[in-house]
């Protein structure tokens, strides 16, 4: 064998050599990546031209739905507490009673020429259970979650239904019903509304809020005696649960309601209900004009 090809197989042994030495270290860097530490330039040495492994990636956790963001529990049998305009609400008002409310002379006349007997023969006694005034008719509401992003708040007097829904725009239009449209979201105290703030009980807890926006309404009653709402109205509410010292809940909604066909201003008011044990209570009745 000559001197040259002595050299040749030589070389061309090393070169085997170096070439599975570089696969070697290329693999046990990356079984141990995760567990020692490697230098980048030791494991780019084994073999410059191997692509480095993906880095492990966490799938993104899933969004939380609105039920399970709740800071407070609505759901539950709830019973009004009549505090305000008690004569306006535990019986149909008389002719010309409109106090509290700031209608223009439009709802003026409009409510002068009422006939609550006439309406009610003419099937509009629900007129007096829409959205203006279903919160504000004494009675109970019964909150479930209908599904994972919608409230069902079902009142028994009237025999009502509204639906708060989580993440839906206000957007576009929608055919106009008794309840309207309502699009529901959780705050926190910290966050400013351009409604102004919800209404503080002193000594009690909470933890937070709903804000309910409700539009698409059909025309109804702000009060059994004929005072009325139009198509445009719509309204804007707090919902907040506190719990008394003595462990007793309340329900209170801070309701502000706009109107530029029959308000001069908003119309504010504060339905406040009390958390019962059960569902004993319920007593679903039609809606009435004369009650």
């Amino acid at each position: 064998m000559s001197r040259r090809q002595f050299m040749g197989g030589i070389a061309a042994a090393e070169r085997a050599r170096a070439s599975v030495r570089r696969r070697v270290l290329t693999g046990v860097c990356l079984v141990v990546a995760g567990t020692f530490l490697f230098s980048t330039e030791y494991c780019r040495g084994a073999d410059a031209g191997a692509a480095a492994p993906a880095p492990a990636t966490s799938p993104a956790p899933a969004p939380k739905s609105a039920r399970a963001m709740a800071p407070v529990d609505l759901s539950g049998y709830w019973v009004s507490v009549v505090t305000q305009d008690w004569r306006f609400r535990m019986a149909v008002p008389g002719k010309g009673e409109y106090a509290g409310i700031p209608i223009n002379e439009l709802a003026k006349a409009a409510a002068d020429a009422f006939d609550g007997e006439k309406a009610e023969k003419a099937g509009h006694a629900c007129d007096a259970y829409g959205a203006g005034l279903v919160m504000r008719n004494p009675g109970r509401l019964h909150i479930t979650w209908e599904d994972e992003s919608t409230l069902r708040v079902e009142a028994d007097a009237g025999q009502q239904t509204r639906l708060l829904r989580f993440g839906q725009s206000q957007a576009g239009t929608v055919e106009a019903s008794r309840q309207g449209r309502s699009t529901a979201k959780w705050q926190i105290h910290q966050i400013a509304s351009p409604y102004g703030p919800p209404m503080r009980i002193p000594g009690a807890k909470d933890q937070g809020y709903l804000q309910v926006s409700t539009d698409s309404l059909l025309p109804g009653l702000l009060r059994k005696n004929g005072v009325p709402y139009g198509s445009k109205a719509s309204m804007n509410e707090y919902w907040e649960v506190y719990t008394m010292p003595e462990g007793r809940q309340l329900l209170v909604l801070s309701s502000r309601f706009s109107d530029p066909e029959y308000l001069r201003e908003d119309y504010m008011f504060n339905p406040i209900f009390e958390k019962e044990p059960d569902g004993s209570n319920w007593s679903p009745s039609p809606c009435s004009l004369r009650w």
